[in-house]
């Protein structure tokens, strides 16, 4: 009679895999609270933050001393560190020119090509993601996450420019937004079940109250403040200095020290071939010194006064005259005259003596 055997294997429990996620990590709140509300299911995120040149947090703050008190933080190193979470920072300054240059999508406001940044830089990201896919799959990424809302930015954050991103940025349906996934089609971790769409959130508009709730019910105690981003493309008042710097130059281009030239003093250009930039305190002269070799300078001497570079192609006159306007931001602006020198970029200096100039001489077009 045949014997029957029988076998019998343990049941086995699978551990469900751990799924990853990679966020665009701005440093502002929206950002932050789209990484806190995927971490609350269990996701592991890392953060990645691109460097543009453009946002430069605390920058301004630290070099002008009646800004002593604000913050000098960087935002997004600090809201990696209030997460718990690594951050990847890429310097992309110089590839970025392209999409400041030759925006596909055009403008904003002012020279904010806020849809091309954030395609570009969602896209960015996704090569960031697929070469953690293909060279670490134990540790890849899964998908990606933004703090994007609904109808908080006018050109790119709006329901007809999101699917935009995620398609032109070859993101598609990796693309996660925790913060308003309700008001939009569900994404591939939503519809795995790697997320609960039920957890996430419905925000929308320019209010920020919501997430100003929402924060406090995760208990953080500080993060940024809402100001348009730390973007000064967004800012009319630099994209006004930009946009003189490119009809000057007669070419649309710049340099990472345009950039950060055109974040500190005061821009005064008297002639289509030269413009002043005056320090406006201590803390701007200071930090101007720095490029005092690389341009006409002018200091006056018998007044307290600012550093001034003289930017341009100036002539003997023109440099007479920028004395002149030196002489009229310094204290002796209402003297009959001040000594002043004037250094020319190659070292060689002269001390002159002017009348500062009177404030109905200077039309107001002359300030950038």
């Amino acid at each position: 009679m045949p014997v029957l055997f029988s076998s019998c294997v343990p049941f086995m429990s699978v551990a469900p895999i751990k799924r990853r996620a990679l966020a665009l990590l701005s440093g502002g709140l929206d950002s932050l609270l789209a990484v806190r509300v995927v971490q609350e299911q269990g996701i592991e995120v890392e953060g990645i933050n691109f460097y543009t040149g453009f946002c430069v947090e605390g920058h301004t703050h630290a070099i002008r001393k009646q800004d002593e008190s604000k913050q000098k933080r960087n935002n997004a190193l600090w809201s990696a560190e209030t997460l718990g979470i690594r951050l990847n920072i890429e310097d992309i300054s110089e590839e970025y020119k392209d999409v400041v240059l030759n925006p596909k999508h055009g403008y904003g406001a002012n020279l904010n090509p806020c849809l091309d940044c954030k395609i570009y830089m969602v896209n960015k990201a996704m090569a960031f993601v697929n070469r953690a896919r293909a060279f670490a799959d134990a540790n890849g990424f899964d998908f990606l996450i933004t703090g994007e809302v609904i109808g908080q930015r006018p050109k790119s954050q709006r329901a007809i420019t999101m699917p935009i991103i995620a398609r032109e940025s070859g993101a598609d349906d990796r693309l996660l937004r925790p913060l308003c996934a309700k008001r939009l089609a569900p994404t591939l971790p939503e519809r795995e079940g790697w997320v609960d769409r039920e957890k996430l959130y419905a925000f929308h508009g320019r209010s920020r109250q919501p997430q100003i709730a929402l924060a406090r019910q995760f208990g953080f105690a500080d993060w940024a403040q809402p100001a348009g981003g730390c973007c000064f493309l967004t800012d009319e008042s630099y994209s006004r200095k930009l946009a003189d710097m490119w009809k000057a130059r007669g070419e649309r281009r710049y340099e990472l020290d345009d950039i950060m030239l055109l974040k500190v003093g005061r821009h005064v250009r008297p002639a289509p071939h030269y413009k002043l930039i005056v320090g406006r305190e201590e803390g701007e002269n200071n930090w101007l010194e720095g490029y005092r070799h690389e341009f006409d300078c002018i200091r006056v001497l018998s007044h307290n006064g600012p550093l001034t570079l003289v930017d341009g192609q100036p002539d003997e006159d023109d440099l007479l005259q920028a004395a002149r306007i030196a002489g009229r931001f310094s204290q002796g602006r209402d003297a009959e005259e001040i000594e002043a020198e004037i250094i020319r970029k190659g070292g060689v200096s002269t001390r002159v003596k002017v009348m500062p100039m009177r404030a109905n001489e200077m039309p107001k077009d002359w300030y950038v």
